[in-house]
């Protein structure tokens, strides 16, 4: 009879207490098998909608659709078994409306198994962050860069270079917790900026680009692997994969095209 303990996901009041407490490491992931790696030693995985850059080629993640996000979002659940996994609810999924948010939000955690969304905006989501949590849908907010936010933003700009900004976004910040978020991503801004804001609110802030002192880090697996062609200038890279994977492919070509690919031993009979 084995008495080995069953794994058990991170959930999400775990990850609300770690404020001021030991660091959350957390990575994006969008497939079941690079999913089984990270979750040996992340406590949340966020299926971002980056991936319809990252994975899709899309010039911004404005063309997400929810059912994209369902299908890598089951994919990572599947591949997984104790991080937390949260999904992104992609760009006209949820601002319409409270009622429509909620729809779409439990669709998602349906068909994914998911135990958390991730949604952008401050002051202005804190009515709908506050329906959903009420009707069981735990929340991750972001704020700062909202990559969603894009076009209204002139592009992928550091917030908070203007001190008179400030204010505004730690309101945004305060608005989400008070709402009922569980966690705060604050991407994109200074580090000043970004001390005040992780010092402004009970629940814990995943830096992105903003300060070692938020309570927790997040990166695009694919940027610090060295798999994508150019990655945002803070982040640290931790392989380098991209080129790794070009020498092999290379390597593979080569040997077919002059039939130097392995014989008996790799063929079936």
């Amino acid at each position: 009879m084995s008495t080995q303990a069953p794994i058990r996901r991170t959930t999400v009041p775990q990850i609300r207490a770690r404020k001021g407490v030991d660091p959350i490491v957390s990575l994006t992931a969008y497939h079941a098998h690079t999913a089984a790696i990270v979750d040996k030693y992340a406590d949340f995985i966020l299926v971002g909608d980056s991936l319809g850059m990252v994975m899709h080629g899309m010039d911004s993640t404005i063309g997400v659709p929810l059912d994209l996000m369902i299908m890598h979002g089951r994919a990572v659940v599947r591949g997984t078994q104790r991080a937390l996994i949260v999904v992104d609810m992609p760009f006209g999924s949820y601002e319409e409306s409270p009622n429509m948010a909620f729809r779409n939000g439990a669709r998602i955690m349906k068909e994914t198994g998911c135990g958390a969304l991730k949604l952008e905006g401050g002051a202005r989501m804190a009515e709908t962050i506050h329906f959903l949590t009420e009707r069981g849908i735990p929340v991750m907010a972001h704020i700062g860069l909202t990559p969603q936010s894009s076009h209204v933003m002139g592009g992928f700009k550091t917030q908070g270079r203007d001190e008179a900004s400030w204010e505004a976004h730690i309101a945004d910040a305060r608005a989400v917790a008070d709402a009922g978020a569980f966690a705060l991503v604050v991407e994109g801004v200074v580090e000043g900026l970004a001390d005040k804001i992780t010092a402004a609110v009970a629940i814990p802030t995943i830096g992105i680009g903003a300060s070692v002192n938020c309570d927790g880090q997040i990166l695009v697996l694919e940027d610090m692997l060295g798999l994508n062609p150019w990655v945002p200038k803070f982040v640290k890279k931790y392989g380098d994969l991209g080129p790794a994977i070009e020498r092999a492919v290379a390597d593979y070509a080569s040997e077919v095209r002059t039939r130097a690919f392995p014989g008996d031993d790799h063929v079936y009979r």
